[in-house]
């Protein structure tokens, strides 16, 4: 097949499916994407566990462009249990990440926290082990915190802007509503949420199904408006993970609390505001 035939085919996929997105986006609808358990590597790790010179090669092209499932897999090894043919996604990376469930955490016996992609600072470690060599991994280990990929333009059309905060209803046979899902903006996102397993599965979710996005200007003026009630967190250090459901809410703790790096950025990001007891 030639190259003018090539494109004729693209051409023609694009405007089948283009009225089909401008139709969801009037709606506010998301496609929603799940992924399963997986990994990505950097290229000297991608060496050590599968071999000198090795490199990542395509099982099956994904959604967001220039990223694939690959047909290289490992097995993910904690100190209760282990993992096998957990999919490794290319190309290769700065860093090497390892993205998975609760429930995966729970069989391998390891607490990785809720974090954004790339930010592994001080999460779980796991091993990992391929067919030409094995790696401890000290930390990487993370749950992927629900987020939306979108281009400029689809930010422009829905009001808000890369790094926002918002919520995602879907309707299914387990009607569910996410909250605190985090917005990426980038030339080259295809439009798209991602849940994990865990997620998908509490609200019975399939792949490929679409949610509604409700930005928080909505969200003020509907039901969900959260109560003003302060709560009150009594720990000697703060991390991400104790404010990240408390959008706009009043947090109180102790005078003496320390606030990791994440966290001092958490409660500027969701609008939080800090109280402390006077004795602490």
């Amino acid at each position: 097949m030639n190259e003018q035939a090539i494109m004729q085919i693209v051409d023609d996929v694009i405007a089948e499916l283009l009225p089909k997105k401008q139709a969801a986006l009037r709606h506010n609808e998301i496609p929603i994407g799940i992924s399963a358990r997986h990994i990505h590597l950097k290229q000297e790790h991608v060496e050590h566990l599968f071999g000198k010179g090795a490199t990542l090669t395509v099982q099956k092209w994904l959604t967001q462009p220039g990223q694939f499932a690959a047909n290289e897999t490992l097995q993910m090894v904690g100190p209760k249990g282990s993992v096998t043919n957990v999919r490794v996604l290319g190309p290769a990376r700065m860093l090497t990440q390892v993205e998975i469930s609760h429930t995966d955490a729970v069989a391998l016996g390891i607490q990785p926290p809720l974090r954004e992609s790339g930010e592994i600072q001080g999460s779980a470690s796991c091993t990992l082990v391929g067919p030409k060599g094995s790696l401890v991994l000290q930390e990487g280990v993370i749950i992927a915190q629900a987020h939306i990929h979108m281009s400029p333009t689809d930010a422009q059309h829905f009001g808000i802007q890369n790094g926002q905060y918002v919520s995602v209803r879907v309707r299914s046979p387990r009607p569910i509503t996410f909250e605190q899902v985090k917005i990426r903006v980038a030339d080259h996102y295809q439009l798209e949420m991602h849940i994990d397993t865990d997620e998908a599965n509490a609200g019975l979710i399939q792949q490929g199904v679409t949610g509604t996005l409700i930005t928080d200007k909505i969200e003020e003026k509907s039901l969900d408006k959260r109560p003003s009630t302060a709560i009150e967190i009594n720990k000697k250090i703060i991390t991400e993970n104790d404010l990240s459901l408390y959008q706009g809410r009043t947090v109180v703790i102790p005078k003496n609390a320390r606030l990791t790096a994440l966290a001092t950025e958490t409660v500027t990001k969701l609008g939080i505001e800090l109280q402390f007891h006077e004795k602490g």
